[in-house]
């Protein structure tokens, strides 16, 4: 079961996840320039090995068998290319911005709130995507991103893609939710029950929800707000605060206070929803659109093992590889062909991995920048060092 394997990474994982998410980290201003960095990418070809690899990802993405004996495509890709590798976990975006910044990393698995950071902060290179065979199969959809394609430059891979959805309490809300309003308006039913995600990146929430009920805000772009959109969106939050029972970070958290009745309607994760009883707990891509998760494999700009750098991009982005990955984390693939080597048969359509019209409304996240990223320039927008203050003074 899907809720088994999540209870495997957490529990591998937990201690230090719990505390750096409480905290929320520090953010810096590095996304507040207007143009990427320069620098060219690898030209190739990809040679030897050097012998090891040094991962910083997320828990669940780089397993070797020591979370679980079924897990493992690390000790494959060691046999295979010679590179020795040696996995780091973070449990927080903004951790992961820390302790690449601070070097002794080859490769990261990013979210999308920390690339566009990692990249303005010249802490990447760019990436030479004809040296990555398997990334003819990723998905059109998921290339050239926003949160990893600057100026027609891409700086990484695809992994894996999510939605954060809207659940519920069926015995206290009813059989039909289907909107965010549940979350924000103060006559919800789930008053008192409310449980938003912690995390400054959650202001892209309410700015979704703000897109479709103050259409007169002119927002087209979550990640992308002028002050007054930000400060309309902060209202929200705050207006929403009366309602919330618990902010979560840790999975585990939200899923004892859902099956214990505590949190009657929250934003979370299809992996999180699998293991809840469907008869109790309800769930849905919200009608207003949601955000969501699009991560990157990215290589550090001064990495002395290049050519196991590159060997370990496409080798998660390979068909067998990005299945067991992405099934074993809960998510939907980034590679097309992996849907068919999936263990549960059903795993892409659960995840929604090849349709194309469910991720049309799934706002990524991104890191927000001075530079609107919604193509504006007459205006400037609000860097992710404000949210990341706005976010921290809210949960004062």
């Amino acid at each position: 079961m899907q809720s088994s394997r999540l209870l495997k990474i957490a529990v591998a994982t937990s201690a230090a996840a719990l505390v750096l998410a409480a905290c929320g980290g520090g953010s810096d201003s590095s996304t507040d320039a207007g143009a990427a960095p320069g620098g060219e990418a690898f030209a190739g070809p990809v040679g030897d090995g050097e012998g090891k690899l040094s991962v910083l990802a997320w828990p669940g993405y780089a397993e070797d068998g020591s979370t679980d004996p079924s897990a493992d495509w690390v000790t494959p890709f060691e046999e295979a290319t010679g590179c020795q590798v040696d996995v780091k976990t973070f449990g927080t975006s903004d951790e992961a911005v820390k302790l690449m910044q601070g070097g002794g990393y080859d490769v990261i698995s990013a979210s999308g709130d920390a690339s566009l950071r990692l990249i303005y902060g010249e802490n990447i290179q760019p990436v030479n995507l004809d040296l990555v065979p398997n990334y003819a199969d990723i998905f059109p959809d998921l290339k050239d991103r926003s949160h990893n394609t600057v100026n027609g430059t891409s700086y990484g891979v695809p992994h894996g893609r999510g939605a954060n959805l809207l659940i519920w309490n069926k015995e206290k809300l009813g059989d039909s939710v289907d909107s965010w309003s549940v979350m924000f308006e103060p006559d919800s039913p789930a008053a008192g029950g409310v449980g938003p995600y912690d995390s400054p990146i959650y202001i892209a929430d309410a700015a979704v929800y703000l897109m479709a009920t103050q259409p007169d805000l002119g927002i087209t772009d979550p990640y992308a707000l002028d002050q007054a959109q930000f400060d309309a969106a902060i209202a929200l939050l705050q207006q929403q605060k009366s309602l919330v029972s618990e902010y979560w970070s840790d999975y585990l958290k939200q899923i004892d206070a859902v099956n214990g009745g505590t949190m009657t309607g929250a934003t979370s994760w299809q992996v999180i929803v699998n293991g809840f009883d469907p008869a109790v707990v309800g769930s849905t891509k919200a009608k207003e659109g949601a955000t969501g998760w699009s991560d990157t494999w990215m290589i550090a700009k001064d990495t002395p093992n290049l050519n196991c750098s590159y060997k370990w991009l496409d080798w998660m982005a390979s068909p067998a590889t990005n299945a067991q990955a992405a099934e074993w984390f809960g998510e939907a693939p980034a590679n097309s062909k992996a849907c068919e080597l999936t263990a549960d048969p059903e795993h892409c359509d659960k995840f929604h991995a090849g349709d194309t019209a469910y991720w049309e409304d799934v706002y990524y996240w991104n890191t927000p920048t001075e530079q609107c990223l919604d193509g504006r320039t007459d205006v400037t927008c609000v860097p992710y060092a404000e949210w990341s203050k706005a976010w921290s003074e809210l949960r004062s």
